[in-house]
């Protein structure tokens, strides 16, 4: 009788989706979207969650943290994603898009915390560099080197020219697209944070220094790479004069061939990101599309998977390809929301 009646639940709940959304075929996959900095963890939970469950591996997709919460939002049904990952939390403009398509609840999952790094190859100078160093080499506009509370076009073309103590080569650094998680946390982080050094530019409106701080120069010292971090390590590790900008779980991947510059004096190690002493430290993050959950099997058994002990804790797996695991205390209540599928209020945001 319990198995006839977890069945006709299963098909009430299909048929509610299928009533709301454009006719689609049914699947038995987890199909997960959204940023490629947790991708890699998000890839290694999904392959031991069908190595050691009776359910499909997931479906992974990098289309960065903006085009995965774009594709999630879409709407209900099974041609839209189940699970968009994402580098930087949910902006309200997207939960506000989520319910206008009636994606109406959404459970919220924070899984640990990651380092923005600029590294260059290990055949290269490590370097010192500060966020005012960062911001002056990569900002579409900069305060008048010649003095005076104006901006300009970005006029530097060697990393000399910012500071006499900087390697005397041009700058030329590859990062994220503006669809990517971790593009929105460096301007955020990094690029504001030099930004706001000067005061004529800290006292702007909100609005005005952000479309200057986030303003990111376009005459070509900075090229954007699109969402595949590889690319970025593999052209480091031929061109010492090139930096690059990525998770760090990418650096711990590749250290063999690439390394971490510190930025104003703190090495991005695991204590200093979890720690946030490391300036460019952020929070990663996975959505679950709840409307899902018991249509598309498995996603209640990998949520759980992702969330154990062995696999985001201090010892699980995750640290081993260099999450950054939230304090216990955290994890148990992060835990515990998301295996009861406690959806978001839109509050939080």
């Amino acid at each position: 009788m319990m198995k006839l009646k977890t069945a006709l639940t299963s098909v009430a709940l299909a048929g509610s989706i299928a009533a709301v959304s454009t006719p689609a075929m049914a699947r038995d996959t987890i199909n997960i979207v959204g940023s490629s900095t947790v991708y890699p963890f998000a890839t290694v939970v999904a392959e031991r969650f069908g190595r050691n469950t009776d359910f499909p591996t997931p479906k992974l997709e990098s289309t960065g943290s903006g085009g995965g919460l774009k594709l999630f939002c879409e709407g209900v049904g099974t041609q839209h994603p189940d699970i968009t990952n994402a580098s930087r939390r949910m902006k309200p403009g997207e939960f506000e898009n989520c319910q206008s398509n009636g994606v109406e609840k959404i459970t919220e999952v924070r899984i640990g915390a990651d380092g923005i790094v600029i590294a260059n190859s290990r055949d290269a100078e490590k370097l010192d560099l500060t966020l005012k160093q960062v911001f002056l080499a990569l900002a579409k506009e900069v305060p008048d080197p010649d003095g005076g509370d104006e901006l300009v076009p970005n006029p530097y073309e060697k990393w000399s020219e910012i500071d006499s103590s900087l390697p005397d080569f041009e700058i030329s650094v590859m990062g994220p697209p503006p669809t990517s998680g971790t593009r929105d946390a460096f301007v955020e982080i990094a690029m504001q944070g030099g930004c706001k050094q000067y005061d004529f530019i800290k006292n702007m409106d909100k609005s005005e220094m952000k479309s200057v701080c986030h303003a990111m120069r376009e005459d070509g010292p900075f090229i954007e790479a699109g969402e595949n971090d590889n690319l970025i390590v593999q052209r480091l590790a031929q061109d010492p004069q090139t930096l690059g900008i990525f998770g760090y779980s990418f650096l711990m991947e590749n250290t063999g061939q690439i390394q971490a510059a510190s930025v104003n004096g703190v090495e991005p190690t695991p204590e200093a990101i979890s720690s946030e002493d490391y300036p460019v430290a952020r929070s990663l993050w996975f959505y679950v599309k709840n409307a899902h959950v018991g249509v598309v099997p498995g996603i209640k058994e990998y949520i759980a998977e992702f969330t154990s002990e062995s696999a985001w804790g201090d010892n699980g797996y995750l640290v081993d390809v260099g999450l950054i695991p939230l304090p216990r205390d955290q994890r148990m209540k992060t835990a515990k929301r998301a295996r009861n599928l406690e959806p978001m209020t839109g509050n939080e945001l």
